[in-house]
């Protein structure tokens, strides 16, 4: 077991059960539907993408270069995913005003799509058994 992906996986699982309640019961009030949904599509994938760090903390990969690299491009990618998108969604509530890092998003979206990338050549290499 890989102890740094559990611990993320689980980290990030935590804070994304945390933030949908809080977006359900505290937000829903004050975010329109769609800013609620932008939020709720950071939360899905912050959730996602702690499932594949729990998992990914139990596999065995071929090159351990390879895991580091996963491990934090998929944490980079949710910080800056997810957390632009909870940003920008609240973003009428809390006065923080993310006009010129708009591009955060699609830089994290980016970093969850090389993640998953390097994920699926590494399944590819694996030796048939």
């Amino acid at each position: 077991m890989n102890r740094r992906f559990i611990v993320a996986g689980a980290f990030f699982g935590l804070t994304a059960v945390l933030l949908g309640a809080f977006g359900a019961h505290g937000l829903k009030e004050s975010l329109s539907e769609s800013s609620l949904a932008s939020f709720e599509t950071g939360i899905r994938f912050q959730m996602y993408h702690s499932f594949l760090l729990l998992i990914l903390g139990v596999l065995k990969l071929n090159s351990s270069k390879t895991h580091n690299w996963l491990f934090y491009l998929i944490c980079l990618g949710v910080v800056l995913f997810s957390g632009s998108i909870y940003l920008l969604s609240t973003a009428d509530i809390t006065g923080i005003e993310l006009g010129k890092f708009a591009l955060v998003t699609p830089v994290g979206g980016s970093l969850l799509i090389i993640a998953w990338s390097i994920l699926l050549l590494s399944f590819i290499k694996l030796k048939k058994k």
